[in-house]
């Protein structure tokens, strides 16, 4: 029986309706797709979607200058198609015939277009997307259920470090989008942390630190200097943090203790990438990391306690601006440049975790050596 029997046809004019986020459908050719449930977790944000809204994505979808789009987005569209076009190609469209043609894709052209990356088990930064199924990825792995608190699970997992670094590197993608449980009580909500906790919280103290350590300097230009030599030092402390605390992976004690904070720290973010209130640094692990700096500051610095808060201060404004751009780079529509940041930091998750530590500049990676090479292209 056709298809066309079964499923609704749209007018062109009422699928053009369908463009908020409260109802956004897409066609392919012949094809319409329900993508609202994809909105806010789409790798190139939201408001990407929403501008195609109601219309046909065909070429957008054949664009990797813009974005890569790999089998896994045909898959994540398979499974929220919803109807046809009303057009005379209805009756002889297959469902799956029509999203290939259309998107001029074939299953033997995808195996010889991308690698499938043994460390990661993904192909392209659209797999970071694709909705982990909870009950069979459990069954199959046995690592973490995402339908239970993760915190204990870690704790009484007894995993072998070689075990939970391959699982942990294999990314996952939580239902809906939503946060997984942690805690899976009180303390849940202390685990969240909206992007823009971290302006709030950070840039008055560095606005006002910035304005008493004036009063040590000679000049407004000696302050200055001072401030942005912290700027220029926090691309270095981001660089060494990324590489040696948070992938501390090949030296990782072998105990669930070291496993367990590990996973806290940055595993959780391997594992749940796109997380969007588990991707920026909680205010109070921030402060755990900072205060050394700030005596290490004080330290190098110590002739001027006013030179060395310029320093501080130049330096916790280089981190918020980190903490932004790692969310911008996860979840929204950029600019030329950080659009090219998104797709190196991306392959950081789905291609090569032990490279690409660089987020908000790839120039320490260049330096070092560990700047990730590029995907490989279609043939």
């Amino acid at each position: 029986m056709s298809p066309s029997r079964t499923l609704p046809t749209f007018l062109r004019a009422e699928l053009a309706k369908h463009n908020t986020n409260k109802s956004c459908y897409v066609s392919i050719g012949t094809r319409v797709f329900d993508v609202t449930d994809f909105i806010y977790s789409h790798p190139g944000g939201g408001e990407l979607v929403l501008e195609y809204g109601g219309k046909d994505v065909t070429e957008i979808l054949k664009d990797d200058a813009s974005h890569f789009h790999s089998d896994a987005a045909y898959e994540v569209l398979e499974e929220s198609f919803i109807g046809f076009v009303a057009t005379e190609k209805v009756e002889r469209t297959t469902a799956k015939d029509s999203l290939r043609d259309e998107s001029e894709t074939s299953n033997e052209d995808s195996t010889n277009r991308r690698s499938v990356y043994s460390a990661t088990g993904m192909s392209s930064a659209e797999d970071l997307s694709k909705e982990t199924d909870l009950a069979a990825d459990y069954q199959q792995h046995k690592f973490l259920d995402l339908n239970k608190p993760l915190l204990m699970q870690m704790w009484f997992g007894g995993f072998s470090k070689e075990f939970y670094l391959e699982q942990v590197h294999r990314p996952r993608h939580y239902k809906g989008g939503e946060s997984a449980p942690l805690f899976g009580n009180f303390l849940e909500p202390l685990s969240k942390t909206p992007w823009w906790v971290i302006p709030t919280i950070w840039l008055p103290p560095v606005t006002y630190g910035t304005y008493i350590a004036r009063e040590g300097c000679s000049s407004v230009l000696e302050e200055a200097a001072y401030w942005f030599l912290g700027l220029f030092l926090w691309t270095l402390v981001e660089y060494f943090l990324h590489r040696f605390l948070f992938h501390l992976d090949k030296f990782l004690p072998d105990n669930r203790a070291a496993l367990t904070l590990h996973f806290l720290l940055h595993g959780i973010h391997h594992y749940l990438p796109m997380d969007k209130l588990r991707l920026v640094m909680p205010p109070t692990l921030f402060l755990a990391l900072a205060t050394p700096f700030w005596k290490l500051a004080h330290t190098v610095f110590y002739w001027n306690w006013h030179i060395a808060t310029a320093v501080f201060c130049g330096g916790i404004f280089g981190y918020i601006c980190y903490d932004l751009t790692h969310y911008f780079l996860h979840h929204k529509t950029l600019p030329a440049y950080w659009r090219e940041l998104k797709k190196y930091h991306l392959q950081h998750h789905f291609m090569d975790y032990e490279n690409g530590f660089g987020v908000t500049s790839r120039f320490w990676d260049v330096i070092f050596g560990t700047q990730l090479a590029p995907p490989p292209k279609k043939v």
